[in-house]
């Protein structure tokens, strides 16, 4: 719900941001550990519960930095088979929907090519959608996200919202050295 009096980011904005910070948390560390404490972050309850007082938290554990080149070179694949950086940089106030969704549907497809070529990507959890699990003690928490009122330890018992997705492998091509990354799709010049 939102409370605040501004409106609410459309579906097609929402793609470009949530877009952008997928890069910029591949190729910012201490940009992808500020998204992990606003996803930590306690979210409002509907009503108060009482809760034993929490344990101290473990020390956290030291961030990999991450190298913005492969990010940058996932970024050009989905310029160059998907137009996706033309699509949301350009302003699409002045487009109807359907123009919208004719554009979608191309930058879709490229997507979906690029990541069928660089990627193998399984669900994270086989059940179906909507099916009631039981997460043991000792579940990887890294792979499953608990949602909703959630108290006390694990057994969790609960409804699967979302499969999951986990990259099993990755293929990105390999770049000569000399290579800018940072250019995701040269200038066009025509003669």
């Amino acid at each position: 719900m939102n409370n605040s009096s501004q409106p609410l980011p459309s579906f097609f904005s929402r793609i470009s941001i949530a877009i952008g910070a997928f890069f910029r948390a591949l190729s910012d560390a201490d940009y992808a550990a500020r998204l992990t404490r606003i996803d930590e972050a306690p979210q409002p309850a509907a009503a108060p519960v009482a809760t034993p007082a929490p344990k101290p938290a473990p020390a956290p554990a030291p961030l990999r930095v991450a190298t913005p080149d492969a990010a940058l070179q996932l970024l050009s694949l989905f310029q160059r088979e998907a137009r996706l950086i033309d699509f949301t940089q350009e302003n699409l106030s002045a487009y109807s929907d359907a123009d919208i969704g004719a554009a979608a549907r191309v930058v879709h497809e490229g997507c979906s090519k690029v990541l069928r070529e660089h990627f193998t990507i399984e669900a994270v959890r086989s059940e179906a959608e909507g099916s009631r699990i039981v997460l043991e003690e000792g579940f990887d928490a890294s792979a499953v996200r608990l949602t909703g009122n959630v108290v006390g330890s694990a057994p969790f018992r609960g409804a699967l919202s979302h499969r999951g997705w986990r990259a099993s492998n990755v293929r990105l091509p390999k770049l000569a050295e000399a290579h800018d990354a940072s250019i995701l799709a040269p200038a066009e010049v025509e003669l």
